[in-house]
Parts: C-alpha cells; structure tokens; sequence
C-alpha cells in the first residue's frame, strides 16, 4: 500500500504538476508550432495559386473551345 501513495502524503502534489515540467521542452513545443503553422500556411497558399490556374485555364477553354467545335 505505501508503494501507491505519494512520498509527501495524500494531499501533496505529485511531481508531474504541470509547474514543474522543463521550460525547455515547452519552448520545444511552441517551435515545433510555429514551424507546423509555417508549413499550413504556405501549403494553402501553393493550393489557392493552384486553383487560381486552374479556373483561369478553365475559363480560357470555355472562351476558346466553341470556336474549334463549329469550324
């Protein structure tokens, strides 16, 4: 039984409060975000480029396509 209680007593703080984790490791974790962030932001900005080519190229076709079909 003394094997599952906490060595300062029931009602001390057991040693993975979050008061006492690494500063390190957080800073770790909020650069770890900010890159993760980084990526999101430049991947939806490749894809809003990809689509912009892809309705002006469509649009190209729509003007440029009934010419050919009625020749």
């Amino acid at each position: 039984m003394t094997m599952l209680t906490h060595p300062g007593g029931p009602s001390a703080r057991p040693c993975h409060a979050s008061e006492s984790r690494d500063p390190a490791r957080t800073g770790a974790a909020a650069a770890y975000l900010a890159t993760a962030k980084r990526l999101f932001a430049r991947v939806l900005v490749l894809l809003a480029a990809g689509l912009g080519l892809a309705a002006i190229m469509a649009l190209k076709v729509a003007v440029y396509l009934p010419r050919f079909i009625h020749h």
